[in-house]
């Protein structure tokens, strides 16, 4: 319980940390926000008026203090960018596709890559080792945007299982977004599949060479039976930190697939905040993807205990 409150509260000052520092970065960056929202033929005078609205007249630390108290509340304010929209209803708007993503990409990695890295341990330096080595590497070497156009090309105007450009919001059919979905869900998890393998394989490989193995292996235990129970246990550590990285990385925006498949999902989101100076949305924004970065990290060091009880966290 102690653990878990020494995460909360290390959680909460990352968060205000964050907030701080992304805050007074985008108020020193060159260029006004007021200005932005106006005509570039918009006088000094309105221009003003503009800034004490939006409290831009304000020192840095006042407006922070402001921001921070409204953002408690669920409110981060109104968005420069997309006039009469406010910034977690636009958040709210980008973040379900981004989950539905995540999700697909994650049971596509572990169903695939699971099966792939124990085959890979079990007969290392084999055949099937060996033809599975080279199907990663091809993989992994791959870059996701030209995984994404072929994709796109081979299943969408060739075989024309989906149509491109052709995105459903969930809210409107769920079905039809999640088959869309799959594509850009493969895209991202091909080269992620590649990595995990290689780390499972590894790490089974050297877990198969410990002296416990071999005190299995002398007691009549089969090799299936030693890979399952022990050595797969075991050889999960590094491979959970490497899962939990992707899922950080997904969950914050695949901007590349996010592009290729003209998916609106929270990189996307991200990106075009930053390019239209449209402050309030990417402070959000970083806030949102350092949480999940942090989250997943405190999930991660309980899945660590989960995986081998021998491990204690101080």
């Amino acid at each position: 319980m102690k653990y878990i409150i020494k995460k909360i509260i290390a959680l909460i000052i990352t968060l205000l940390v964050i907030s701080l520092l992304t805050f007074v970065a985008f108020s020193l960056i060159p260029g006004d926000a007021a200005l932005g929202k106006l005509s570039l033929d918009a006088t000094p005078e309105a221009i003003e008026a503009l800034r004490h609205q939006m409290g831009l007249d304000q020192p840095v630390l006042v407006r922070y203090v402001k921001w921070l108290f409204a953002a408690l509340q669920g409110d981060f304010g109104m968005s420069l960018k997309y006039s009469n929209m406010t910034v977690m209803g636009l958040i709210q708007s980008r973040l379900p596709v981004t989950i539905i993503l995540a999700v697909m990409s994650l049971i596509i990695i572990v169903v695939v890559s699971m099966p792939l890295g124990l085959v890979s341990a079990k007969y290392s330096k084999k055949l099937p080792d060996t033809v599975i080595n080279q199907v990663t590497q091809v993989t992994m070497a791959i870059p996701s945007f030209f995984l994404g156009i072929i994709l796109t090309y081979v299943f969408g105007l060739l075989l024309q299982m989906f149509t491109v450009g052709g995105y459903v919001s969930p809210d409107k059919d769920l079905g039809a977004c999640l088959s869309y979905l799959i594509f850009p869900a493969i895209a991202v998890a091909l080269p992620k599949i590649a990595m995990v393998v290689k780390y499972l394989r590894n790490s089974m490989v050297s877990e198969l060479g410990k002296d416990y193995v071999r005190t299995a292996y002398s007691k009549g235990a089969g090799k299936n039976w030693v890979l399952m129970r022990h050595v797969l246990r075991n050889a999960l550590i590094p491979v959970i930190t490497f899962v939990a990285m992707v899922v950080a990385e997904i969950l914050a925006g695949s901007l590349v697939i996010e592009q290729v498949f003209s998916i609106p999902g929270m990189g996307r989101l991200l990106v075009t905040s930053i390019t239209s100076r449209d402050y309030p949305v990417v402070q959000a924004s970083v806030l949102y993807i350092t949480a999940i970065v942090v989250i997943i990290n405190f999930i991660v060091d309980i899945l660590y205990q989960v995986a081998d009880p021998r491990i204690r966290t101080e």
